[in-house]
């Protein structure tokens, strides 16, 4: 019986391996708006989409990033100023992709603007701190994608959005977690909503790459930032030392945990805007894939266990 077993779910996956090998055709025609396109994923993947014979729109928030992207890509890619954050700045960079599409239609959009920062505690962390982080991961997400959709629903094509595998589990303080569960929820909605139109929703859930969003620096400047905020009282019940224990866990372990191969997501979102039948949701990444996704569908006893066995204690801890 384990034979039979094993034979259909090694067949399962040799069907789909074949199945998801067929791509688009007529790449040149089809427009891809890509958002964070400065550094890490946005940029490497706006290069590749590019190669692969796509129109790239990439979306980039300075200058220099607009102007790097033009020098290394070919005339194909176009470039657009864009701050997720501000409405007229999407509205902007909107009409300016109408003008290039034309009655085509927009093929993809991928969401890929994010940040990390702030990060800490949640007890650390005050509404602005929650406001800032989601007006960039959630807020600009919802924002770019609504301003596009009636150009996707004309080319029944496809947004991506890039949430994270903390969208599937909290493992961490603050509202990097908080942002992306809000990311995957806007991703399953808007898959259901737009499945009538022929659109495809996908969603990416990548695992820890080095990025600047898991750049140890930039976190460890950050929490230095809110550790000088806090009130005495708070800084009281964690201890004077604990800033420094954290500084060292960041730079002996996290520093250690990202795959420097970013091209295991771009890859995936390749895949998500060129392929016939692309898959719902991918989780590039062995973390995510071994550690991270199974640790979500663990009891809560179990993955808090876990979690907190290694946790840095503060020095009033009662347990």
């Amino acid at each position: 019986m384990w034979m039979y077993i094993a034979a259909l779910v090694v067949l399962y996956y040799v069907v789909r391996w074949y199945r998801e090998l067929e791509r688009v055709p007529d790449r040149g025609s089809k427009y891809v708006y890509i958002t964070g396109c400065d550094s890490g994923f946005g940029n490497l993947l706006a290069h590749h989409l590019d190669k692969c014979g796509f129109c790239v729109v990439a979306a980039c928030f300075t200058e220099k990033g607009e102007e790097e992207l033009k020098k290394s890509c070919s005339n194909r890619l176009s470039t657009v100023h864009l701050d997720v954050r501000k409405t007229e700045s999407v509205d902007k960079a909107v009409a300016f992709i109408k003008n290039l599409v034309g009655q085509k239609g927009l093929w993809a959009v991928v969401n890929n603007a994010g940040v990390s920062v702030p990060a800490g505690s949640c007890d650390w962390m005050t509404m602005q701190d929650y406001k800032s982080m989601m007006e960039v991961n959630l807020d600009g997400v919802i924002r770019v994608t609504l301003s596009v959709l009636p150009l996707i629903k004309k080319a029944r094509g496809r947004v991506v959005n890039v949430a994270s595998v903390f969208g599937r589990i909290s493992a961490t303080g603050g509202p990097y977690c908080v942002s992306k569960y809000a990311v995957e929820a806007f991703n399953d909605s808007l898959r259901i909503c737009l499945h009538p139109f022929g659109v495809k929703v996908l969603c990416i859930e990548p695992g820890f790459f080095k990025t600047n969003v898991t750049d140890t620096n930039i976190i460890i400047s950050c929490v230095k930032k809110l550790w000088e905020k806090l009130p005495k009282e708070t800084k009281e019940e964690y201890g004077d030392d604990y800033l420094s224990k954290v500084e060292k866990v960041m730079e002996e372990k996290f520093s250690r945990m990202p795959d420097s191969d970013l091209m295991k997501v771009v890859s995936c979102m390749e895949h998500a805007v060129s392929a016939v039948h692309p898959r719902t949701r991918y989780s590039p990444g062995w973390d995510a894939k071994f550690f991270w996704l199974p640790l979500s569908y663990a009891p809560t006893w179990l993955s808090d266990y876990l979690l907190l066995k290694d946790a840095i204690k503060p020095a009033k801890s009662v347990i």
